[in-house]
């Protein structure tokens, strides 16, 4: 189921980050000396009318396109290698970038359109009731809510200054800041009240055995209960884009939490890690696994924006450095750069790799 779903996730995601630098690149008379799914020595391929090699690689772990007058798959510009007709350094500065941002737009567009179709079909989740979800019920055993001297009866309207939707809104803020000390507006008898509290911290486990830590408050809704509401395939649109905006900013908390220190960057995994949870959501059904697609391809859209030399964002900095500039960056700077990007790149994979082999059964994790 690992190697199964790993193949059937990763594969395509990638090839239609692939296909949308391609395709990008060819709209504006770029030409591509290949395409590969994959890394390393090629298993199979062929070359097509105009040239460009199409190519599955030993190594199942990305792809790239290799333009005319690219010194290599990362599309480091070879400055020994012509500016002529159809080689990507030919081309406009504005087309370049274009080229560049496809990869990661096509996988931020394909996150979107599964959120949307999964809102269409199944439609959107929605707390139901005439109470207002916000509005504490109860504590649990030991609540820091409650030590911190919120009451039953108390609304919570916002967190930190920003307002809370509903007990959804407000369980997802919570989970994503444990050992937290966050500011609580509680509505109380007309009045407003600011408490600050704590978090709990707290370790849980899915049913395949994955640990996390989330934060927790120790509270329980008046009344309300989830249904799903059913909603038209134009209205699903503007909630997919919503849920890609909450999802991105998930990412960033995480990122700005390992960065802290506040998580462990033992949370951070590879492609096993993706091949365990890719089998696991498999075998939990279609629609799992379909969510977790989305997830990843937003992972991928959002990894290949950083602003890292090799990877997608890392290029559309030089050309917004050469836009200001006005003339391109130097070849020596450019060649350095590359390097610390790609050392930092493979200095990741080794660390999230690491994190992935110790979290295995083998390991006794």
């Amino acid at each position: 189921m690992y190697v199964v779903g790993f193949l059937l996730l990763l594969g395509p995601l990638i090839t239609l980050h692939e296909l949308g630098h391609l395709l990008v690149g060819r709209l504006f008379g770029v030409k591509a000396d290949a395409f590969s799914v994959g890394f390393g020595k090629e298993l199979a391929g062929y070359t097509d009318k105009q040239g460009t090699r199409w190519k599955l690689s030993a190594l199942p772990l990305g792809g790239y396109v290799q333009f005319k007058g690219d010194m290599n798959p990362a599309s480091v510009p070879d400055a020994s290698a012509p500016r002529e007709e159809g080689s990507f350094q030919h081309a406009a500065l504005w087309k370049r970038a274009l080229i560049v941002a496809a990869g990661p737009v096509t996988n931020l567009v394909v996150a979107i359109a599964i959120f949307a179709a999964l809102f269409a079909i199944m439609g959107k989740p929605t707390i139901a009731g005439a109470e207002d979800s916000r509005t504490i019920g109860a504590f649990s055993e030991d609540s820091v809510a409650q030590q911190a001297g919120m009451q039953v009866g108390d609304t919570i309207i916002a967190i930190n200054g920003s307002e809370v939707i509903d007990f959804s809104d407000l369980k997802t803020q919570v989970a994503l800041r444990p050992a937290t000390r966050m500011v609580f507006t509680v509505e109380r008898a007309g009045a407003e009240l600011d408490i600050p509290v704590t978090t709990a911290r707290v370790g849980i486990a899915d049913k395949f055995g994955n640990k996390t830590d989330i934060g927790l408050l120790g509270v329980a809704p008046s009344g309300g209960e989830y249904v799903l509401e059913d909603v038209g395939v134009i209205e699903s649109i503007p909630l997919a884009v919503r849920q890609t905006g909450e999802a991105t900013m998930m990412m960033i908390t995480g990122i700005k939490q390992i960065i802290g220190g506040e998580r462990s960057i033992k949370e951070l995994g590879g492609p096993l890690k993706i091949a365990k949870y890719s089998g696991e959501q498999m075998s939990l059904g279609l629609v799992a696994f379909i969510q977790l697609a989305a997830m990843i391809s937003l992972n991928l859209a959002f990894i290949n924006f950083l602003p890292i030399p090799a990877l997608d964002g890392g290029h559309l900095v030089f050309y917004a450095a050469e836009a200001i500039r006005r003339k391109p960056v130097g070849p020596q700077a450019t060649e350095w750069a590359y390097r610390t990007g790609i050392a930092l790149v493979l200095t990741l994979m080794v660390v999230v790799t690491v994190n992935d082999l110790f979290s295995l059964p083998l390991f006794g994790s």
